[in-house]
């Protein structure tokens, strides 16, 4: 049994029907209560755990569950450090303790941003509260590899899905012929939701311990997106206002030079490759167009 902890999320989500296609028998856990079920039982990191058991038959776990917007964590450190640090390594030491595999998901927010390409053995040095409240995890999670517990640490950066919801607006406002505004100064290194399912599905299968990580190979503003989205609409470029994100008052960590992790090793093991940028961006836009033209047909054989 595999657990997913924080399956409504959308990486747990797509972990769980990529392990389930796979054959593999899964958990994943919720806090809706509508949601509860056999294989969705019920887990709010925000409750006290000491009661709390995982389903009879787990041998491995992944954590999803965390409060990862910048903007929520510089607005109160306390508690949603009392979820993502606090809660999440008791959650973490009741795995173990029962001879759990543990993967848990991390972010290249424990680093400043200031190096392309991070190594994996790099000294994390976060800016934002949410990169220091990961990297705390994190040291904890060490300790426990150095003792020889099955654990695994995962960073990601950007996941993109194919229905991204910014990708999704900017192709729906640019096809009407609308501004779309996108910061110059932020960017990202993408990768598919399905790399990153694959990854954490051999990661659980293999009880792999260490550090991991997976990003694209380059960053790209959002800006460049925006013209890139503007560009296979034929859309008309002047559509696209660039404004800055640093001026916006996004908060700490949110404007990082380089967003890129080391992740030869996850290809190397498991020849996971990631796509180029703009190949991840214009999967999105396709499947968006798609779904425009579908509905327009739609609307236009109702009328």
């Amino acid at each position: 049994m595999i657990l997913l902890v924080g399956g409504d999320s959308e990486i747990g989500a797509a972990t769980n029907r990529f392990l389930t296609a796979q054959g593999h028998a899964v958990a994943a856990t919720t806090r809706r209560p509508d949601r509860v079920a056999v294989d969705r039982p019920a887990l709010d990191l925000a409750a006290p755990l000491d009661v709390w058991e995982p389903p009879a038959g787990t041998r491995s776990a992944c954590i999803f569950a965390a409060m990862a917007r910048l903007a929520a964590c510089a607005a109160d450190p306390v508690g949603t450090a009392h979820i993502n640090v606090t809660q999440t390594l008791t959650l973490v030491e009741r795995l173990i303790a029962r001879g759990i595999h543990v993967l848990f998901l991390s972010t290249n927010q424990v680093f400043d941003g200031n190096t392309p390409n991070t190594p994996a053995d790099a000294p994390t040095c976060p800016v934002s509260e949410y990169g220091w409240q990961k990297a705390r995890v994190e040291a904890a999670l060490r300790e426990h590899l150095r003792g020889g517990a099955p654990v695994a640490i995962l960073r990601l950066a950007k996941v993109v899905s194919r229905g991204m919801p910014l990708i999704d607006d900017w192709t729906a406002a640019l096809s009407s012929g609308r501004e779309i505004r996108a910061f110059h100064d932020m960017t990202l290194a993408p990768v598919p939701t399905e790399i990153v399912s694959s990854a954490i599905g051999a990661l659980l299968h293999d009880r792999a311990s260490g550090i991991y990580q997976l990003t694209g190979s380059r960053d790209v503003s959002y800006a460049e997106i925006g013209r890139f989205v503007a560009g296979s609409l034929d859309a008309d470029p002047a559509l696209v206002t660039e404004i800055s994100a640093l001026e916006a008052g996004l908060p700490n960590g949110a404007t990082p030079r380089h967003t890129t992790l080391d992740s030869s090793l996850l290809r190397d093991r498991y020849s996971l490759d990631v796509p180029d940028a703009w190949q991840v961006i214009e999967g999105a836009v396709t499947a968006r167009k798609k779904w425009l033209r579908r509905a327009n047909r739609e609307r236009g054989g109702s009328s």
